[in-house]
C-alpha cells in the first residue's frame, strides 16, 4: 500500500461487537457443538487477536473450549478460495500467541500441548453456485496432492432462524437489501435493525444494542467512502502516467491512447500532449543553453 495512504483504525463491526459477549458467543459454540451438553459460558475463553492499527478490516473471531480452538472468519460480499489462506494465517498467529502465553518451549524436548483447531467461515454476500460445505488446501490450491501443512474450513451459507450463525446470515442479507435500496444512508441501517427485531433475527441484541450498532455501521460507511475516493485517485494517477508514457514515445494518436487508457478524459489527454510538448522545448532550451557556457 502507498505510503501516503493513511492507517485504518480498526472498527468493531457487527459480527465482533457481537461475539464480544460471551452469552452470544456460547450460543455460536453451541450452534458449531450441539454435542457438548457439558460446556458452559466459563469454559470458553475469547482469544480473538487484537489488532491496533492495520491497512484493512478484520472480521474474525478465535476462542478456545476446552481442547478445542475455534477460529471463525467472516468473508463478505465476494465468495474467494483465498479465505482459507487468511484462516490459516489467523490461526498460525493465534497458537503463536497461545503458546507465548502458556510460556511453553518450542525449542526444547517436550512435546508441547495444543489444542485441537477448527477453522469456520460464515460467508455472508451471494451464494455462489454449487457452494462447497468443506474447503481445503490440497484440493482446492493443489488438485488434491499430498502436501505439507493442509487445512479444511467449514463454510456457512445457510439462513436458519434457529441458530445464532444463521441469524447473522439473515441480518446481513437483510442489510445488503435495505443498503441496494437506501445506498450509504442511515435509513439503510435504521431499517435493517427494524426488520430483523420484526422477524425475530438478533433481536434481543439489536435491542439492546441498537445505537452501538448504528453507529459501527455508520462508520463503515464513511470508511468505504475514503477508501474509494483513493483507489478512483490512484486510478487516474496511474492512468495519467501511462498516457504521457505513450505521447513521449509519439508512435500513437491522441484517439489510440484514449482507447488504451480510459480513466482520461479526450480534453484531459489534450491538456496532457500540450503539458509534455511544454516541457519538452523547455528540456531542449536548458540543454541548448548548457552547451553554450
Amino acid at each position: 500500500m502507498a505510503q501516503n495512504m493513511p492507517k485504518r483504525k480498526i472498527k468493531d463491526s457487527v459480527f465482533t461487537n457481537l461475539f464480544q459477549d460471551k452469552k452470544y458467543l456460547f450460543q455460536l459454540y453451541k450452534a458449531l457443538h450441539p454435542e457438548d451438553s457439558n460446556v458452559t459460558e466459563d469454559d470458553i475463553k475469547d482469544v480473538t487477536i487484537k489488532h491496533i492499527l492495520v491497512d484493512v478490516d478484520y472480521n474474525d473471531l478465535g476462542f478456545s473450549v476446552g481442547d478445542r480452538l475455534v477460529i471463525l472468519v467472516e468473508s463478505q460480499s465476494t465468495w474467494t478460495m483465498n479465505i482459507i489462506i487468511r484462516a490459516l494465517m489467523y490461526l498460525i498467529q493465534t497458537y503463536h500467541d497461545f503458546f507465548k502465553r502458556t510460556k511453553q518451549n518450542l525449542y526444547g524436548s517436550k512435546k508441547v500441548n495444543m489444542p485441537k483447531p477448527e477453522l469456520y467461515v460464515i460467508f455472508t454476500g451471494e451464494k455462489p453456485k454449487n457452494p462447497p460445505n468443506i474447503i481445503s488446501l490440497s484440493k482446492d490450491f493443489f488438485d488434491g496432492e499430498k502436501i505439507a501443512v493442509d487445512a479444511e474450513v467449514k463454510v456457512f451459507y445457510q439462513e436458519d432462524k434457529n441458530n445464532i450463525i444463521g441469524q447473522y446470515i439473515i441480518f446481513c442479507k437483510v442489510y445488503n437489501e435495505q443498503r441496494k435500496k437506501y445506498g450509504q444512508t442511515k435509513e439503510a441501517v435504521t431499517e435493517t435493525i427494524r426488520i430483523c427485531k420484526n422477524r425475530n433475527v438478533l433481536k434481543e441484541y439489536l435491542e439492546n444494542k441498537e445505537q452501538e450498532v448504528v453507529d459501527i455501521m455508520m462508520t463503515l460507511f464513511d470508511e468505504e467512502q475514503i477508501l474509494e475516493a483513493y483507489t478512483e485517485d490512484i486510478t487516474h494517477r496511474e492512468a495519467k502516467k501511462t498516457a504521457e508514457k505513450l505521447i513521449r514515445k509519439g508512435k500513437m494518436s491522441l484517439d489510440e491512447i484514449a482507447d488504451c487508457v480510459s480513466a482520461l478524459s479526450f480534453d484531459e489527454l489534450k491538456k496532457l500532449e500540450a503539458e509534455v510538448m511544454e516541457n519538452e522545448k523547455i528540456s531542449q532550451l536548458t540543454r541548448i543553453s548548457e552547451g553554450l557556457t
